[in-house]
């Protein structure tokens, strides 16, 4: 996908300029804390956005960040909505952020941008699953319970956010974020497959075992077996009531991008039963790093627990790879068992991690009439969908 060709590929003054992929790419891979929605090759599944890579640095220095960002042009004029996913990719505790935040927006308002949305990294709260057992009930949410932790980089991020007219997306309660808010996160730095098998519940080992005794086989799958995923992905939506709105030729595209970039970087895991496909999981790996992102199953035989074995077969194989977290994406903010997206959070609580609510996505115009006019609007738009 080609770059958005704005100014100049330098900018000493701002400190910001436009790097090549290549460049850019040899950035990330010196950090740890980078999303797959930061490689290069996300770009390729946003087909209809267009992309710029970005750098900064001071007094011409090495690069201090970097950031993909991801440009939706704004029906009927030359502006442009930009969006950095789980970005930009810098170092969120430098006191100064000034120093690299406002030459970016400078940059941005250059290209065009109407207005722009980001995603810091830092995490905000941390709950224990047994903490959140513990605190279900009729009406309650997540940020009902006293969290187990509260991250200071997070809050003094929200903080100078907030002082510099950032809004976070939805408020502080709500959940209007492009990328899941609420995360669950299975640590595996420093622990060994025993301790994890152990921090597992009860019911999860049963099933696991449920699924061994059936004769449930773990295999990995391939392009060809997308069709067959998404299929299963269909299903899974009518059940648990909820609609992604993505077609088989995003996964496919998503699929090829991504493994183009770097062979296995995302895996389809399947779970067979009497030669039938019951589950399939996506998984996608970026330095020390694991997603599961998106797992779909069928309706029938659900007694031999297909999705547990699957997914115990992926935790080992995060933990092979050298991972120091398996991240199992989104959960629901609710803690009433009556409420029907509890049954995913439950689920996930029974491995034994922890629920992280990340700073979310964030947002500004760029200020002036027509901006602020085109921002007005396109929130309007993002309402009605």
């Amino acid at each position: 996908m080609s770059a958005l060709l704005v100014t100049d590929d330098r900018d000493q003054d701002a400190g910001v300029r436009t790097l090549a992929t290549e460049e850019y790419r040899s950035f990330l891979a010196g950090r740890a804390d980078v999303s797959f929605l930061q490689c290069p090759s996300w770009a390729d599944v946003k087909d209809q956005w267009t992309t710029e890579r970005v750098g900064w640095s001071f007094d011409g220095g090495e690069l201090t960040g970097a950031a993909q960002i991801l440009y939706r042009n704004f029906p009927g004029t030359r502006k442009y909505f930009a969006y950095l996913p789980d970005g930009p990719v810098t170092d969120w505790s430098h006191p100064e952020m000034d120093r690299w935040l406002e030459p970016l927006l400078r940059h941005l308002r250059r290209a065009g941008a109407f207005a722009v949305r980001i995603g810091p990294t830092p995490a905000y709260r941390r709950w224990d699953a047994s903490r959140l057992k513990a605190g279900t009930g009729a009406g309650r949410r997540i940020g009902d319970v006293l969290a187990t932790e509260v991250d200071p980089l997070g809050s003094a991020v929200a903080e100078r956010l907030r002082t510099r007219g950032w809004k976070r997306c939805g408020g502080d309660d709500g959940d209007a974020d492009a990328q899941p808010r609420h995360v669950f996160r299975l640590p595996l730095a420093g622990r060994g497959t025993e301790q994890l098998w152990a921090g597992f519940n009860q019911e999860w080992r049963r099933n696991v075992r449920t699924a061994q005794r059936a004769g449930v086989r773990i295999v990995t799958g391939g392009a060809d077996d997308l069709p067959e995923f998404y299929r299963l992905l269909r299903i899974t939506e009518e059940r648990d009531g909820f609609r992604l709105g993505r077609s088989l030729a995003y996964y496919q595209r998503q699929y090829a991008a991504l493994n183009a970039e770097q062979a296995g970087r995302m895996r389809l895991c399947l779970a067979v039963h009497q030669g039938e496909v019951l589950a399939a999981h996506t998984m996608i790996t970026v330095g020390r790093q694991v997603w599961y992102q998106t797992g779909a199953s069928a309706d029938h035989r659900r007694e031999v627990r297909p999705s547990n074995a699957l997914q115990w077969q992926m935790i080992q194989d995060a933990h092979a790879l050298g991972a120091e977290v398996y991240d199992m994406r989104g959960v629901p903010s609710t803690l009433d068992p009556q409420e029907r997206p509890y049954g995913l959070l439950r689920w996930k609580l029974g491995t034994g991690g922890q629920v992280v609510e990340t700073l979310g996505e964030w947002e500004t115009s760029m200020g002036g009439t027509a901006n602020n006019a085109l921002y007005r609007a396109f929130q309007a738009y993002l309402a009605r969908r």
